[in-house]
């Protein structure tokens, strides 16, 4: 009897103790894994006596790679696949020196969206290994415009027969919104303060308007003559060639018979086509085979691994701080610019005595105004401590971007760099008459006329228009001083260089929003000669990812490489900046932001 009644609970213990034990191998199993991927990604690569480093980047060319989300990782890896700029740079800048090394190889193919300015970096380093006597080799089996700006660095570049090197100019255009917006009956109440500022221009006008026609046109015009300038320099060609293979792009195909590869080698863009067993070929002369027959080449990657103990550690720390991305109110999610956490990390370093100079590596288009002015006060009490802070701009470093540089001591850009477009703006929707014709009213009851006016459902009362256009031309006074005062100019000079203007970092440079042109290792080398050290170590400054992110890292190192068409490209644009709208979250809907991407 006794037995029957304790079967059932015999049963549930069975069941739970059953339950243990698979939870408890569960465990176990992960932890091996753990120190299996850590023995895995820990051990040494292997290092030719001798061979050719191989850069063959994967994804877009970022200043930083974006910590992943734990949906990314489950999906496929660690999301969007990223190559860092400094990465690059760093290996053949150590391989120029390293007597294994007898060659570079560039494999651009399966490069994603790169800003000229991040490329035109890489090919100075490009320049500095053949300088050394060096040769360096690309191929690729076609060519983008990017991938063949930095192909074009190279002694030689080869492409397959049946491949295309589609040089074509630069264009900037945008999405209008106004005509569907007004279909819909949504009203976008726009405050701004900057004529040029042409952020809110997609959400109040069917095209652009002549003042952002005229700076755009000018923006894209210098780059390009410096993209065709320096082509045409390590190709030993004339720019009117290039002119002519962009221009008359159907002309010379035509006259190639109808054959890309064919016409790029004609036009001197390409030495000679090349399938992949004659490239192979080619490598093996170049670079050699191992006893096992292998070719004597080695990643960037494995490179980088190999030679890290290069690194100096001695001396003073001076500090790099990546800014990429958007800035917005509070923590923000991954691949923005919080305020709260920089602005932390900055207090960390300020009290960090190993610590005696900060560059801020700025790679942002901007965004709320009231974060900006968060880490810029931060920024600023860093130099105000005894630690100089140089500021280091990327691809883009406009509106907000410029806005925290105004606290450094010294701003530094790429000749390449947009930035400027210092303005301000301000955007309210009001749906009220899209619910009206679905039949949805709003009522209620408030204890002043403002409250409850920033209520999209509800039309925008005068007085509320009015406090928010007050609050964009304070925000801009207040921008356009902090300009004058960093800059040590008139308020009338600064705001006469402000307006929402964007500028190249070389037309910055010449008046006067820009201290010198160099890149990130010249910025570093200036702040560790404003804090007066000469033996010096490099420290980059991150925020640590959460635990579930690296497990999940560790466990998932695979990355989505796939190559995006046109569709592709358009579609993921179209999700960044729908994204870019869903962390705007300034507390006063007030933004620094520049509709600038990097070109």
């Amino acid at each position: 009897m006794w037995r029957v009644i304790t079967a059932p609970f015999r049963l549930l213990w069975a069941a739970i103790d059953g339950v243990r034990r698979v939870l408890a191998n569960l465990l176990l199993l992960l932890v091996l894994l753990l120190v299996a991927a850590a023995w895995w990604l820990g051990r040494e690569p292997t290092m030719p006596e001798r061979g050719a480093l191989v850069i063959a980047p994967v994804g877009r060319l970022v200043e930083a790679a974006t910590p992943p989300s734990p949906a990314d990782l489950i999906r496929g890896g660690t999301g969007v696949a990223e190559v860092v700029l400094d990465d690059v740079i760093q290996a053949i800048r150590r391989a120029r020196s390293d007597t294994r090394i007898t060659a570079l190889v560039i494999a651009p193919e399966r490069l994603g969206p790169a800003p000229v300015s991040k490329l035109a970096a890489i090919r100075d380093e490009i320049a500095a290994f053949r300088a050394a006597g060096k040769p360096v080799y690309a191929h690729a089996g076609r060519y983008d415009q990017a991938q063949y700006y930095l192909a074009s660095a190279a002694d030689e570049v080869f492409m397959a027969p049946d491949g295309y090197a589609l040089v074509q100019g630069l264009a900037a255009y945008t999405t209008f919104y106004k005509r569907a917006l007004d279909n819909l009956g949504v009203k976008v109440h726009v405050f701004r303060a900057g004529k040029y500022k042409s952020f809110v221009e997609p959400y109040t006008r069917e095209g652009m308007s002549p003042e952002n026609r005229e700076m755009t046109q000018g923006l894209i015009d210098s780059v390009w003559a410096n993209i065709k300038a320096d082509i045409a320099s390590v190709r030993d060609i004339s720019e009117s060639v290039i002119d002519g293979y962009v221009i008359d792009y159907r002309g010379r195909l035509a006259a190639a018979g109808g054959d890309p590869a064919v016409m790029a080698q004609q036009a001197g863009l390409v030495d000679r086509l090349m399938d992949d067993n004659a490239w192979e070929t080619f490598l093996a002369e170049k670079a050699g085979r191992d006893a096992a027959g292998n070719l004597r080449l080695v990643g960037m990657d494995a490179y980088l691994s190999g030679t890290r103990d290069w690194l100096p550690q001695d001396g003073p720390g001076v500090a790099v701080v990546t800014l990429q991305g958007a800035i917005v109110d509070g923590d923000g999610p991954p691949g923005t610019v919080g305020g709260d956490p920089v602005a932390a990390l900055l207090r960390d370093i300020r009290n960090d005595e190993r610590i005696r100079a900060v560059v801020l590596r700025i790679d942002s288009p901007g965004g709320s105004a009231f974060a900006a002015e968060q880490i810029r006060v931060a920024v600023k009490a860093l130099s105000e401590a005894g630690k100089p802070v140089v500021a280091s701009m990327s691809s883009v470093a406009a509106s907000g971007g410029y806005w925290i540089a105004t606290g450094a001591d010294e701003i530094w850009a790429q000749p390449m760099t947009l930035t400027g477009s210092i303005g301000v703006f301000g955007l309210f929707p009001d749906v009220s008459e899209p619910m009206n014709r679905l039949g949805l009213d709003v009522d209620g009851v408030s204890t002043a006329p403002l409250a409850g006016t920033m209520d999209p459902r509800r039309p925008l009362s005068d007085d509320a228009r009015d406090a928010l256009q007050l609050s964009v031309e304070h925000t801009y006074t207040q921008f356009v001083k902090r300009v004058a005062e960093a800059r040590e100019m008139s308020i009338a000079s600064a705001d006469a260089l402000a307006q929402g203007r964007v500028w190249t970092g070389a037309e910055a440079k010449a008046r006067g929003l820009v201290d010198s042109l160099g890149g990130l290792d010249q910025a570093v080398a200036a702040a560790a000669n404003l804090a007066g050290v000469s033996n010096y170590h490099r420290v980059d400054a991150l925020d640590a990812l959460p635990l579930r992110l690296r497990l999940l890292n560790k466990l998932l190192p695979e990355i989505d490489g796939r190559a995006q068409g046109t569709a592709g490209a358009w579609l993921a644009r179209f999700e960044a900046q729908a994204g870019l709208l869903l962390n705007w979250n300034d507390p006063a809907n007030l933004y620094a932001h520049c509709l600038c991407e990097p070109l």
